[in-house]
Parts: structure tokens; C-alpha cells; sequence
């Protein structure tokens, strides 16, 4: 009966009008009691002829003030302590100007019958004071009575963070109409708020809330809602990984910046945990005025500009004044939505003034390149156009070779021709002691980049950034394991002792940026990735973070190294060490150079072997020019070691 109620009314409010109507009825009832007592309960002592019309004043006056503070246009089950300030002012104020108006008109006209008694107006004043805000509180109390005593099932709850947020937080959840929370108290570290309540509900600390509700036998379903601004990423994941290693479910609540109103939290924003948020680390300090002198009023072109990597160094670009950006990709429709983004950031930012222009175009077609070179003229280059994915590249070594290798060179080539400034190209840890064809054609890049910079460093300076794995690019794990756990599994890791470094996306692409600026011609940057992960742990953590169990509600099945994997990745080869540089983050891998002539002999071998579509001959010239290259888990391992005649 109740759940039906609720279901039928939790939606419906009183009519404002309405309630305005009742706090008059209130004001009334109150100076009738407030005459009554004052005349010790001898209601024949009362003119009340003379009386209703000092009813009748008040009664105009308080609703003037009503409408003024609109005291009354609060939802009362939800009424709070700024309702309570609106009542307060609204009464206050009306029983001032009642007595300015009965004091003036008695001593004006010495008419005495206009003077309406001070103890009448402070008894009732008291007294509709209290009636007013007690009856709000009463009705959201019977309410949340209601509400908590409805039938079905109700999900536990402890909220992380006892401040403000926690506060708008507990109140989202005890709100909300579809689902029926049990607010089981506060967790916080600050030891001044220990065993204390907040708003009727009590905090815990850490060790006394998982001894009370965590450790048991009996968990059932129980949720942590992490409700903490200004957290920093280190210790905002060891919160939540405390609370997973338990299997407990770990929410939190988006910040400020994430909500478009920051004075409620509505009980529909508290989300998952994402996995970037338990890897991500303390943010990134970069030389934003150095980057403004050097991007100001300057031509930037990107590649890849649709993709990942190269969308977010364009979101980042804008930011700075350039002259022209241009965004260079052969995805019409990933270019469409950017262009579309960036835009509207234009709109908002109106003193922006870059000019932005998109070239769809192919990097591979040299008189489309030397077009787009000779009009516009760039003076910086990021070059993040690649194929990037491991099996395919180990299946098409042709599209790798034709992209990675020979559309690196023809941009590279370009930018000497052009006179560009800096060509900062994007490169790949797989390009370390490469085993597959993907990370072998991204370090004979790298090399042909550091052998033009050997050539033409007063003309162009060609800069190196190397660096593992982005979440959240395309085709990496974390949007398969997400599209695997939408779809109830299972999650498939291809070896237990798989190992990755992470980055965020704009994490790295600031790095970028940053050494792009530092960078003095012929480096190759590393970047500082953190500790490796596991990928079966990531996987775990994913399924936890989704709420659900693993190997119960999402099994994890292992399918083996794909073509060309390996079980880690390297920042550095076996022969290169580092340089440090002003960036903590930011290394300068020193690795030897090879001349010009070598290259290009490699170059004109590759394109022999393109022409006669021989995929064994393609990745055969790919290890002769990288000995380091020894595939793994792939077909092309019988070339190990072989010689070409």
C-alpha cells in the first residue's frame, strides 16, 4: 500500500499557492493563540471587533514578505536549512514593519486603538516562527519515514567523505525514487570527526567501519561511494583499491567540473569508477609560457588528427594562439566530429582567433602532401598518422611498411623541402627491441627522422617521442574489456603474465607537447610511464569496478599472444641509456644514429620488395636493417637469423 503511494505521489508536488495559503492559516492560528495567551487563556477579555483587524495587518504583511523572500516556493520534503533562513527573514521582517506601522499610526492620530500590544507581536512571532519551520520539517521527516519503510530490497551504503559533497550525497541517495539506499554511516580520515554524526548519521573510521560492516560473513549487497574534492590520484586509488580487494563496490560521485550544477549531486550522476582514474597519477606540470612563445601566431599541422593521439594534441594546441591549425587525417568522419568539437570551443573562447582548416588526405600520396607543404607552409609538424595495431600490422606488413615507413618519409622529407621549423614525430615502445613488423617499420622511422636531423639540423630540427600504451585509444584493451563486460563476458587476456605501461591520453600528449618544445633536434624522448600493470589485474579490477564478480558474473579466459606480441614492453633498448632533462617525466634516450646513405639503401630495398607484394622479402630488408628485431609468436620467425643473398 505504501509502495504504491509513493510510486503514484513521490513525483507530484504540493501546489506553492497552496502552501502559501497554509502559512497564512498559520499566521492566523498563531496571533489567535498568542492573544489567548496573552490574556492568561480569559478569551472575554478579547476585543476581537477590535482585534481581527490587527489580524487582518499582520496577515498583509507577513504575505508581503512571503512574496518577497518567496519563502513558500520550497519542495517541503526536501526543505533545508536555507528554507528554515527564508521563513526566518520573511517573519522577522513582517513583525518589524507591523510594529513600525501600529507605532506610527498611534503616536500620528493619538488614537490608541491603532496600537496593537508588543507582547502579542513577540508571543505570536515565536510562535509562527516555530510552527512554520517545525511543520516543513515534519512533513520531509514523515516522508523520509515513508520512503524507509517502504517494501523491497535495499542496497547498504557507506559514503567516503563526510564534508559537504558527502553531505549532498547522502541526501541524492536518500531522494531517489527508483532505487532504496540504506545509509549505513560516514567514513573519513580526519580524526576529529570520528564516532561524531553529520546530519543524524554517523562517521567511521576507516579501520572501525571495515570491522563493522566490511569484514563479516555477511556483506550482502554493499556499495562505497567515494564523495571526497580535491583528492589527489595516489591516495584516491589506494582508497579504492582497499575497498576492492574485498569485492566491495566502489562509486563516486563526479566533481564540480564534471556537474553542470555544483550545489546538488543528483543520486543519477554517481558512477562506476573508471579504470583511468585508479592509474592515473598526480598531474602533469608543463612550461605553458615557453609553449606560448614558441606555438604563438605559428602555422601548426597535425596528422593523424582524427585519431586518439592526434585529436588530443589538436585539443590541446587550440588553447594557444596559433595562426593556422591543420588537421590532417584520411578519416572523413573522425575529422567531421572534430571539426564539429572544435568549433564549439571556438564559440565559447570567441578571443581565440586561429584559423582552423581540415584536409582529408592520405599521407602516403606525396603530391597531395607537397600540396598541402607548399600552401600552407607549416612551422611545426606533429606527425601521429601511423597503423598502430600489432596482429594486423604482423598480417598486412605491406599497409605497415607503405604507412609507418614511406608516409613518415615523404612528411619528413616535405618538412626539409618547406623549411618547417620542427617535425616532432610520435613513436611507439613497441619500436623497442621490436617482434613485431608494426614496432620494426616505427623504428626504422625513427632512425630515417634522426638521420635527416644528422643531414638538415640547420634547416629542420626532427624530434623523437616514445612511449607505451594510452587508455582509452582506439582498439586498445581497456574499451575491449569495457565492450566484453557490457556484453557478460567473457573478458579475454591473452597471457597471465602480460605486462603494460599506461598512460592517460592527455597525459602523454602534454608530454608530447613538452618536448616538442625542449627538444633541440635528433632526440628521442622517453617518457616516465609509471609502474607496469598486469593486464589480467586490469581485467579484474575492470569486472570489480563494474560491480560484478570474477570468474561468478564474468569469466577471464586466456587465448594466448597474438602475432608479434611479447610479454612486456621496453622504453629502452639494450644498448641505449638515458639523459635526464629540466621535466621529471621527460628522458633523452641516447641512441646512435645511423648515416643517411644506410637508410636510404633500406628504403630503396623496401620498395622493391612493396612492388613485388613479397611480404617475406618486406619483413626480411625490415631485420636487416634492425637487427634487433627478433619476431615472436609469428610466421616470420624462420627469417631470424637468416641473411639476405
Amino acid at each position: 500500500m505504501i509502495e504504491r503511494i509513493l510510486s503514484t505521489y513521490s513525483n507530484r508536488f504540493v501546489s506553492r499557492h497552496f502552501i502559501l495559503a497554509i502559512d497564512l492559516a498559520i499566521v492566523v492560528v498563531s496571533f489567535i493563540t498568542a492573544c489567548i495567551l496573552r490574556f492568561n487563556l480569559d478569551v472575554a477579555q478579547i476585543n476581537w471587533p477590535l482585534y481581527k483587524y490587527y489580524i487582518a495587518i499582520l496577515v498583509i504583511n507577513r504575505l508581503a514578505c512571503f512574496l518577497y523572500f518567496r519563502s513558500y516556493t520550497g519542495i517541503v520534503r526536501h526543505a533545508s536549512v536555507e528554507d528554515t533562513l527564508l521563513i526566518f527573514k520573511a517573519i522577522t521582517w513582517s513583525s518589524l514593519v507591523t510594529l513600525v506601522i501600529s507605532g506610527l499610526l498611534t503616536h500620528t492620530t493619538d488614537n490608541t486603538l491603532f496600537y496593537i500590544p508588543i507582547s502579542i507581536l513577540l508571543i505570536e512571532y515565536f510562535i509562527s516562527l516555530f510552527i512554520l519551520i517545525a511543520s516543513r520539517f515534519l512533513v520531509k521527516n514523515i516522508y523520509k519515514t515513508l520512503i524507509a519503510n517502504a517494501p523491497g530490497e535495499k542496497t547498504d551504503v557507506l559514503i567516503y567523505g563526510a564534508g559537504a559533497l558527502g553531505i549532498l550525497t547522502k541526501n541524492a541517495l536518500l531522494r531517489n525514487r527508483y532505487a532504496k539506499y540504506n545509509i549505513l554511516g560516514f567514513v573519513d580520515d580526519n580524526p576529529t570527526l570520528a564516532f561524531k554524526t553529520v546530519e543524524g548519521v554517523r562517521v567511521f573510521p576507516m579501520d572501525e567501519a571495515f570491522t563493522r560492516f566490511i569484514d563479516k560473513e555477511d556483506v550482502g549487497a554493499l556499495e562505497v561511494v567515494l564523495a571526497i574534492n580535491n583528492i589527489k590520484p595516489h591516495h584516491k586509488s589506494q582508497i579504492i583499491e582497499t575497498f576492492l580487494k574485498k569485492d566491495i563496490v566502489v562509486k563516486v560521485v563526479p566533481s564540480v567540473f564534471e556537474r553542470i550544477n555544483s550545489d546538488q549531486v543528483r543520486s543519477e550522476e554517481i558512477r562506476n569508477i573508471r579504470i583511468e582514474e585508479l592509474l592515473e597519477r598526480d598531474p602533469i606540470q608543463i612550461d605553458n609560457d615557453t609553449l606560448s612563445q614558441q606555438l604563438k601566431a605559428k602555422t601548426v599541422l597535425v596528422t593523424g588528427a582524427a585519431g586518439s593521439i592526434g585529436s588530443e594534441i589538436v585539443r590541446q594546441l587550440v588553447k594557444y594562439n596559433l595562426n593556422t591549425l591543420l588537421l590532417l587525417d584520411q578519416s572523413e568522419s573522425g575529422l567531421y566530429d572534430l571539426e564539429n568539437e572544435l568549433n564549439q570551443y571556438f564559440q565559447r573562447h570567441s578571443k581565440n582567433k586561429t584559423r582552423l582548416l581540415v584536409q582529408v588526405a592520405d599521407v602516403t600520396d606525396e603530391v597531395r602532401m607537397r600540396q598541402i607543404f607548399g600552401e600552407y607552409s607549416p612551422h611545426l609538424v606533429f606527425h601521429a598518422a601511423a597503423y598502430k595495431h600489432v596482429p594486423l600490422m604482423e598480417e598486412h606488413p605491406y599497409e605497415a611498411i607503405k604507412i609507418n615507413v614511406f608516409g613518415t618519409k615523404i612528411l619528413a622529407d616535405l618538412a626539409v623541402e618547406t623549411g618547417v621549423e620542427k617535425f616532432v614525430m610520435i613513436s611507439t615502445d613497441k619500436a623497442v627491441n621490436p617482434t613485431n613488423v608494426m614496432g620494426a617499420t616505427k623504428r626504422l622511422a625513427e632512425m630515417y627522422v634522426q638521420s635527416l636531423n644528422a643531414r638538415f639540423s640547420n634547416t629542420t630540427r626532427f624530434i623523437t617521442t616514445r612511449f607505451g600504451n594510452v587508455l582509452g585509444s582506439n582498439g586498445s584493451v581497456v574499451p575491449l574489456f569495457q565492450k566484453q563486460i557490457s556484453a557478460g563476458g567473457p573478458v579475454t587476456v591473452t597471457h597471465p603474465d602480460v605486462i603494460r605501461y599506461f598512460m592517460t591520453i592527455p597525459e602523454a600528449c602534454q608530454l608530447v607537447l613538452e618536448a616538442g618544445t625542449m627538444g633541440k633536434g635528433g632526440e628521442i624522448f622517453v617518457f616516465d610511464m609509471g609502474d607496469p600493470v598486469r593486464i589480467i589485474d586490469l581485467a579484474h579490477k575492470m569486472i570489480k569496478l563494474s560491480g560484478l564478480r570474477v570468474n561468478r558474473d564474468i569469466d577471464v579466459v586466456f587465448t594466448g599472444l597474438r602475432p608479434g606480441e611479447k610479454l612486456y614492453e621496453e622504453l629502452l633498448g639494450d644498448k641505449e641509456k638515458t639523459l635526464p632533462t629540466y621535466h621529471p617525466k621527460i628522458q633523452i634516450a641516447q641512441v646512435q644514429s645511423q648515416p643517411f646513405a644506410e637508410i636510404e639503401s633500406v628504403y630503396q630495398d623496401l620498395r622493391k620488395a612493396l612492388r613485388n607484394g613479397d611480404k617475406a622479402l618486406m619483413v626480411m630488408y625490415l631485420k636487416t636493417a634492425i637487427p634487433e628485431f627478433i619476431s615472436n609468436n609469428s610466421v616470420y620467425e624462420e627469417l631470424d637469423g637468416l641473411e639476405l643473398n
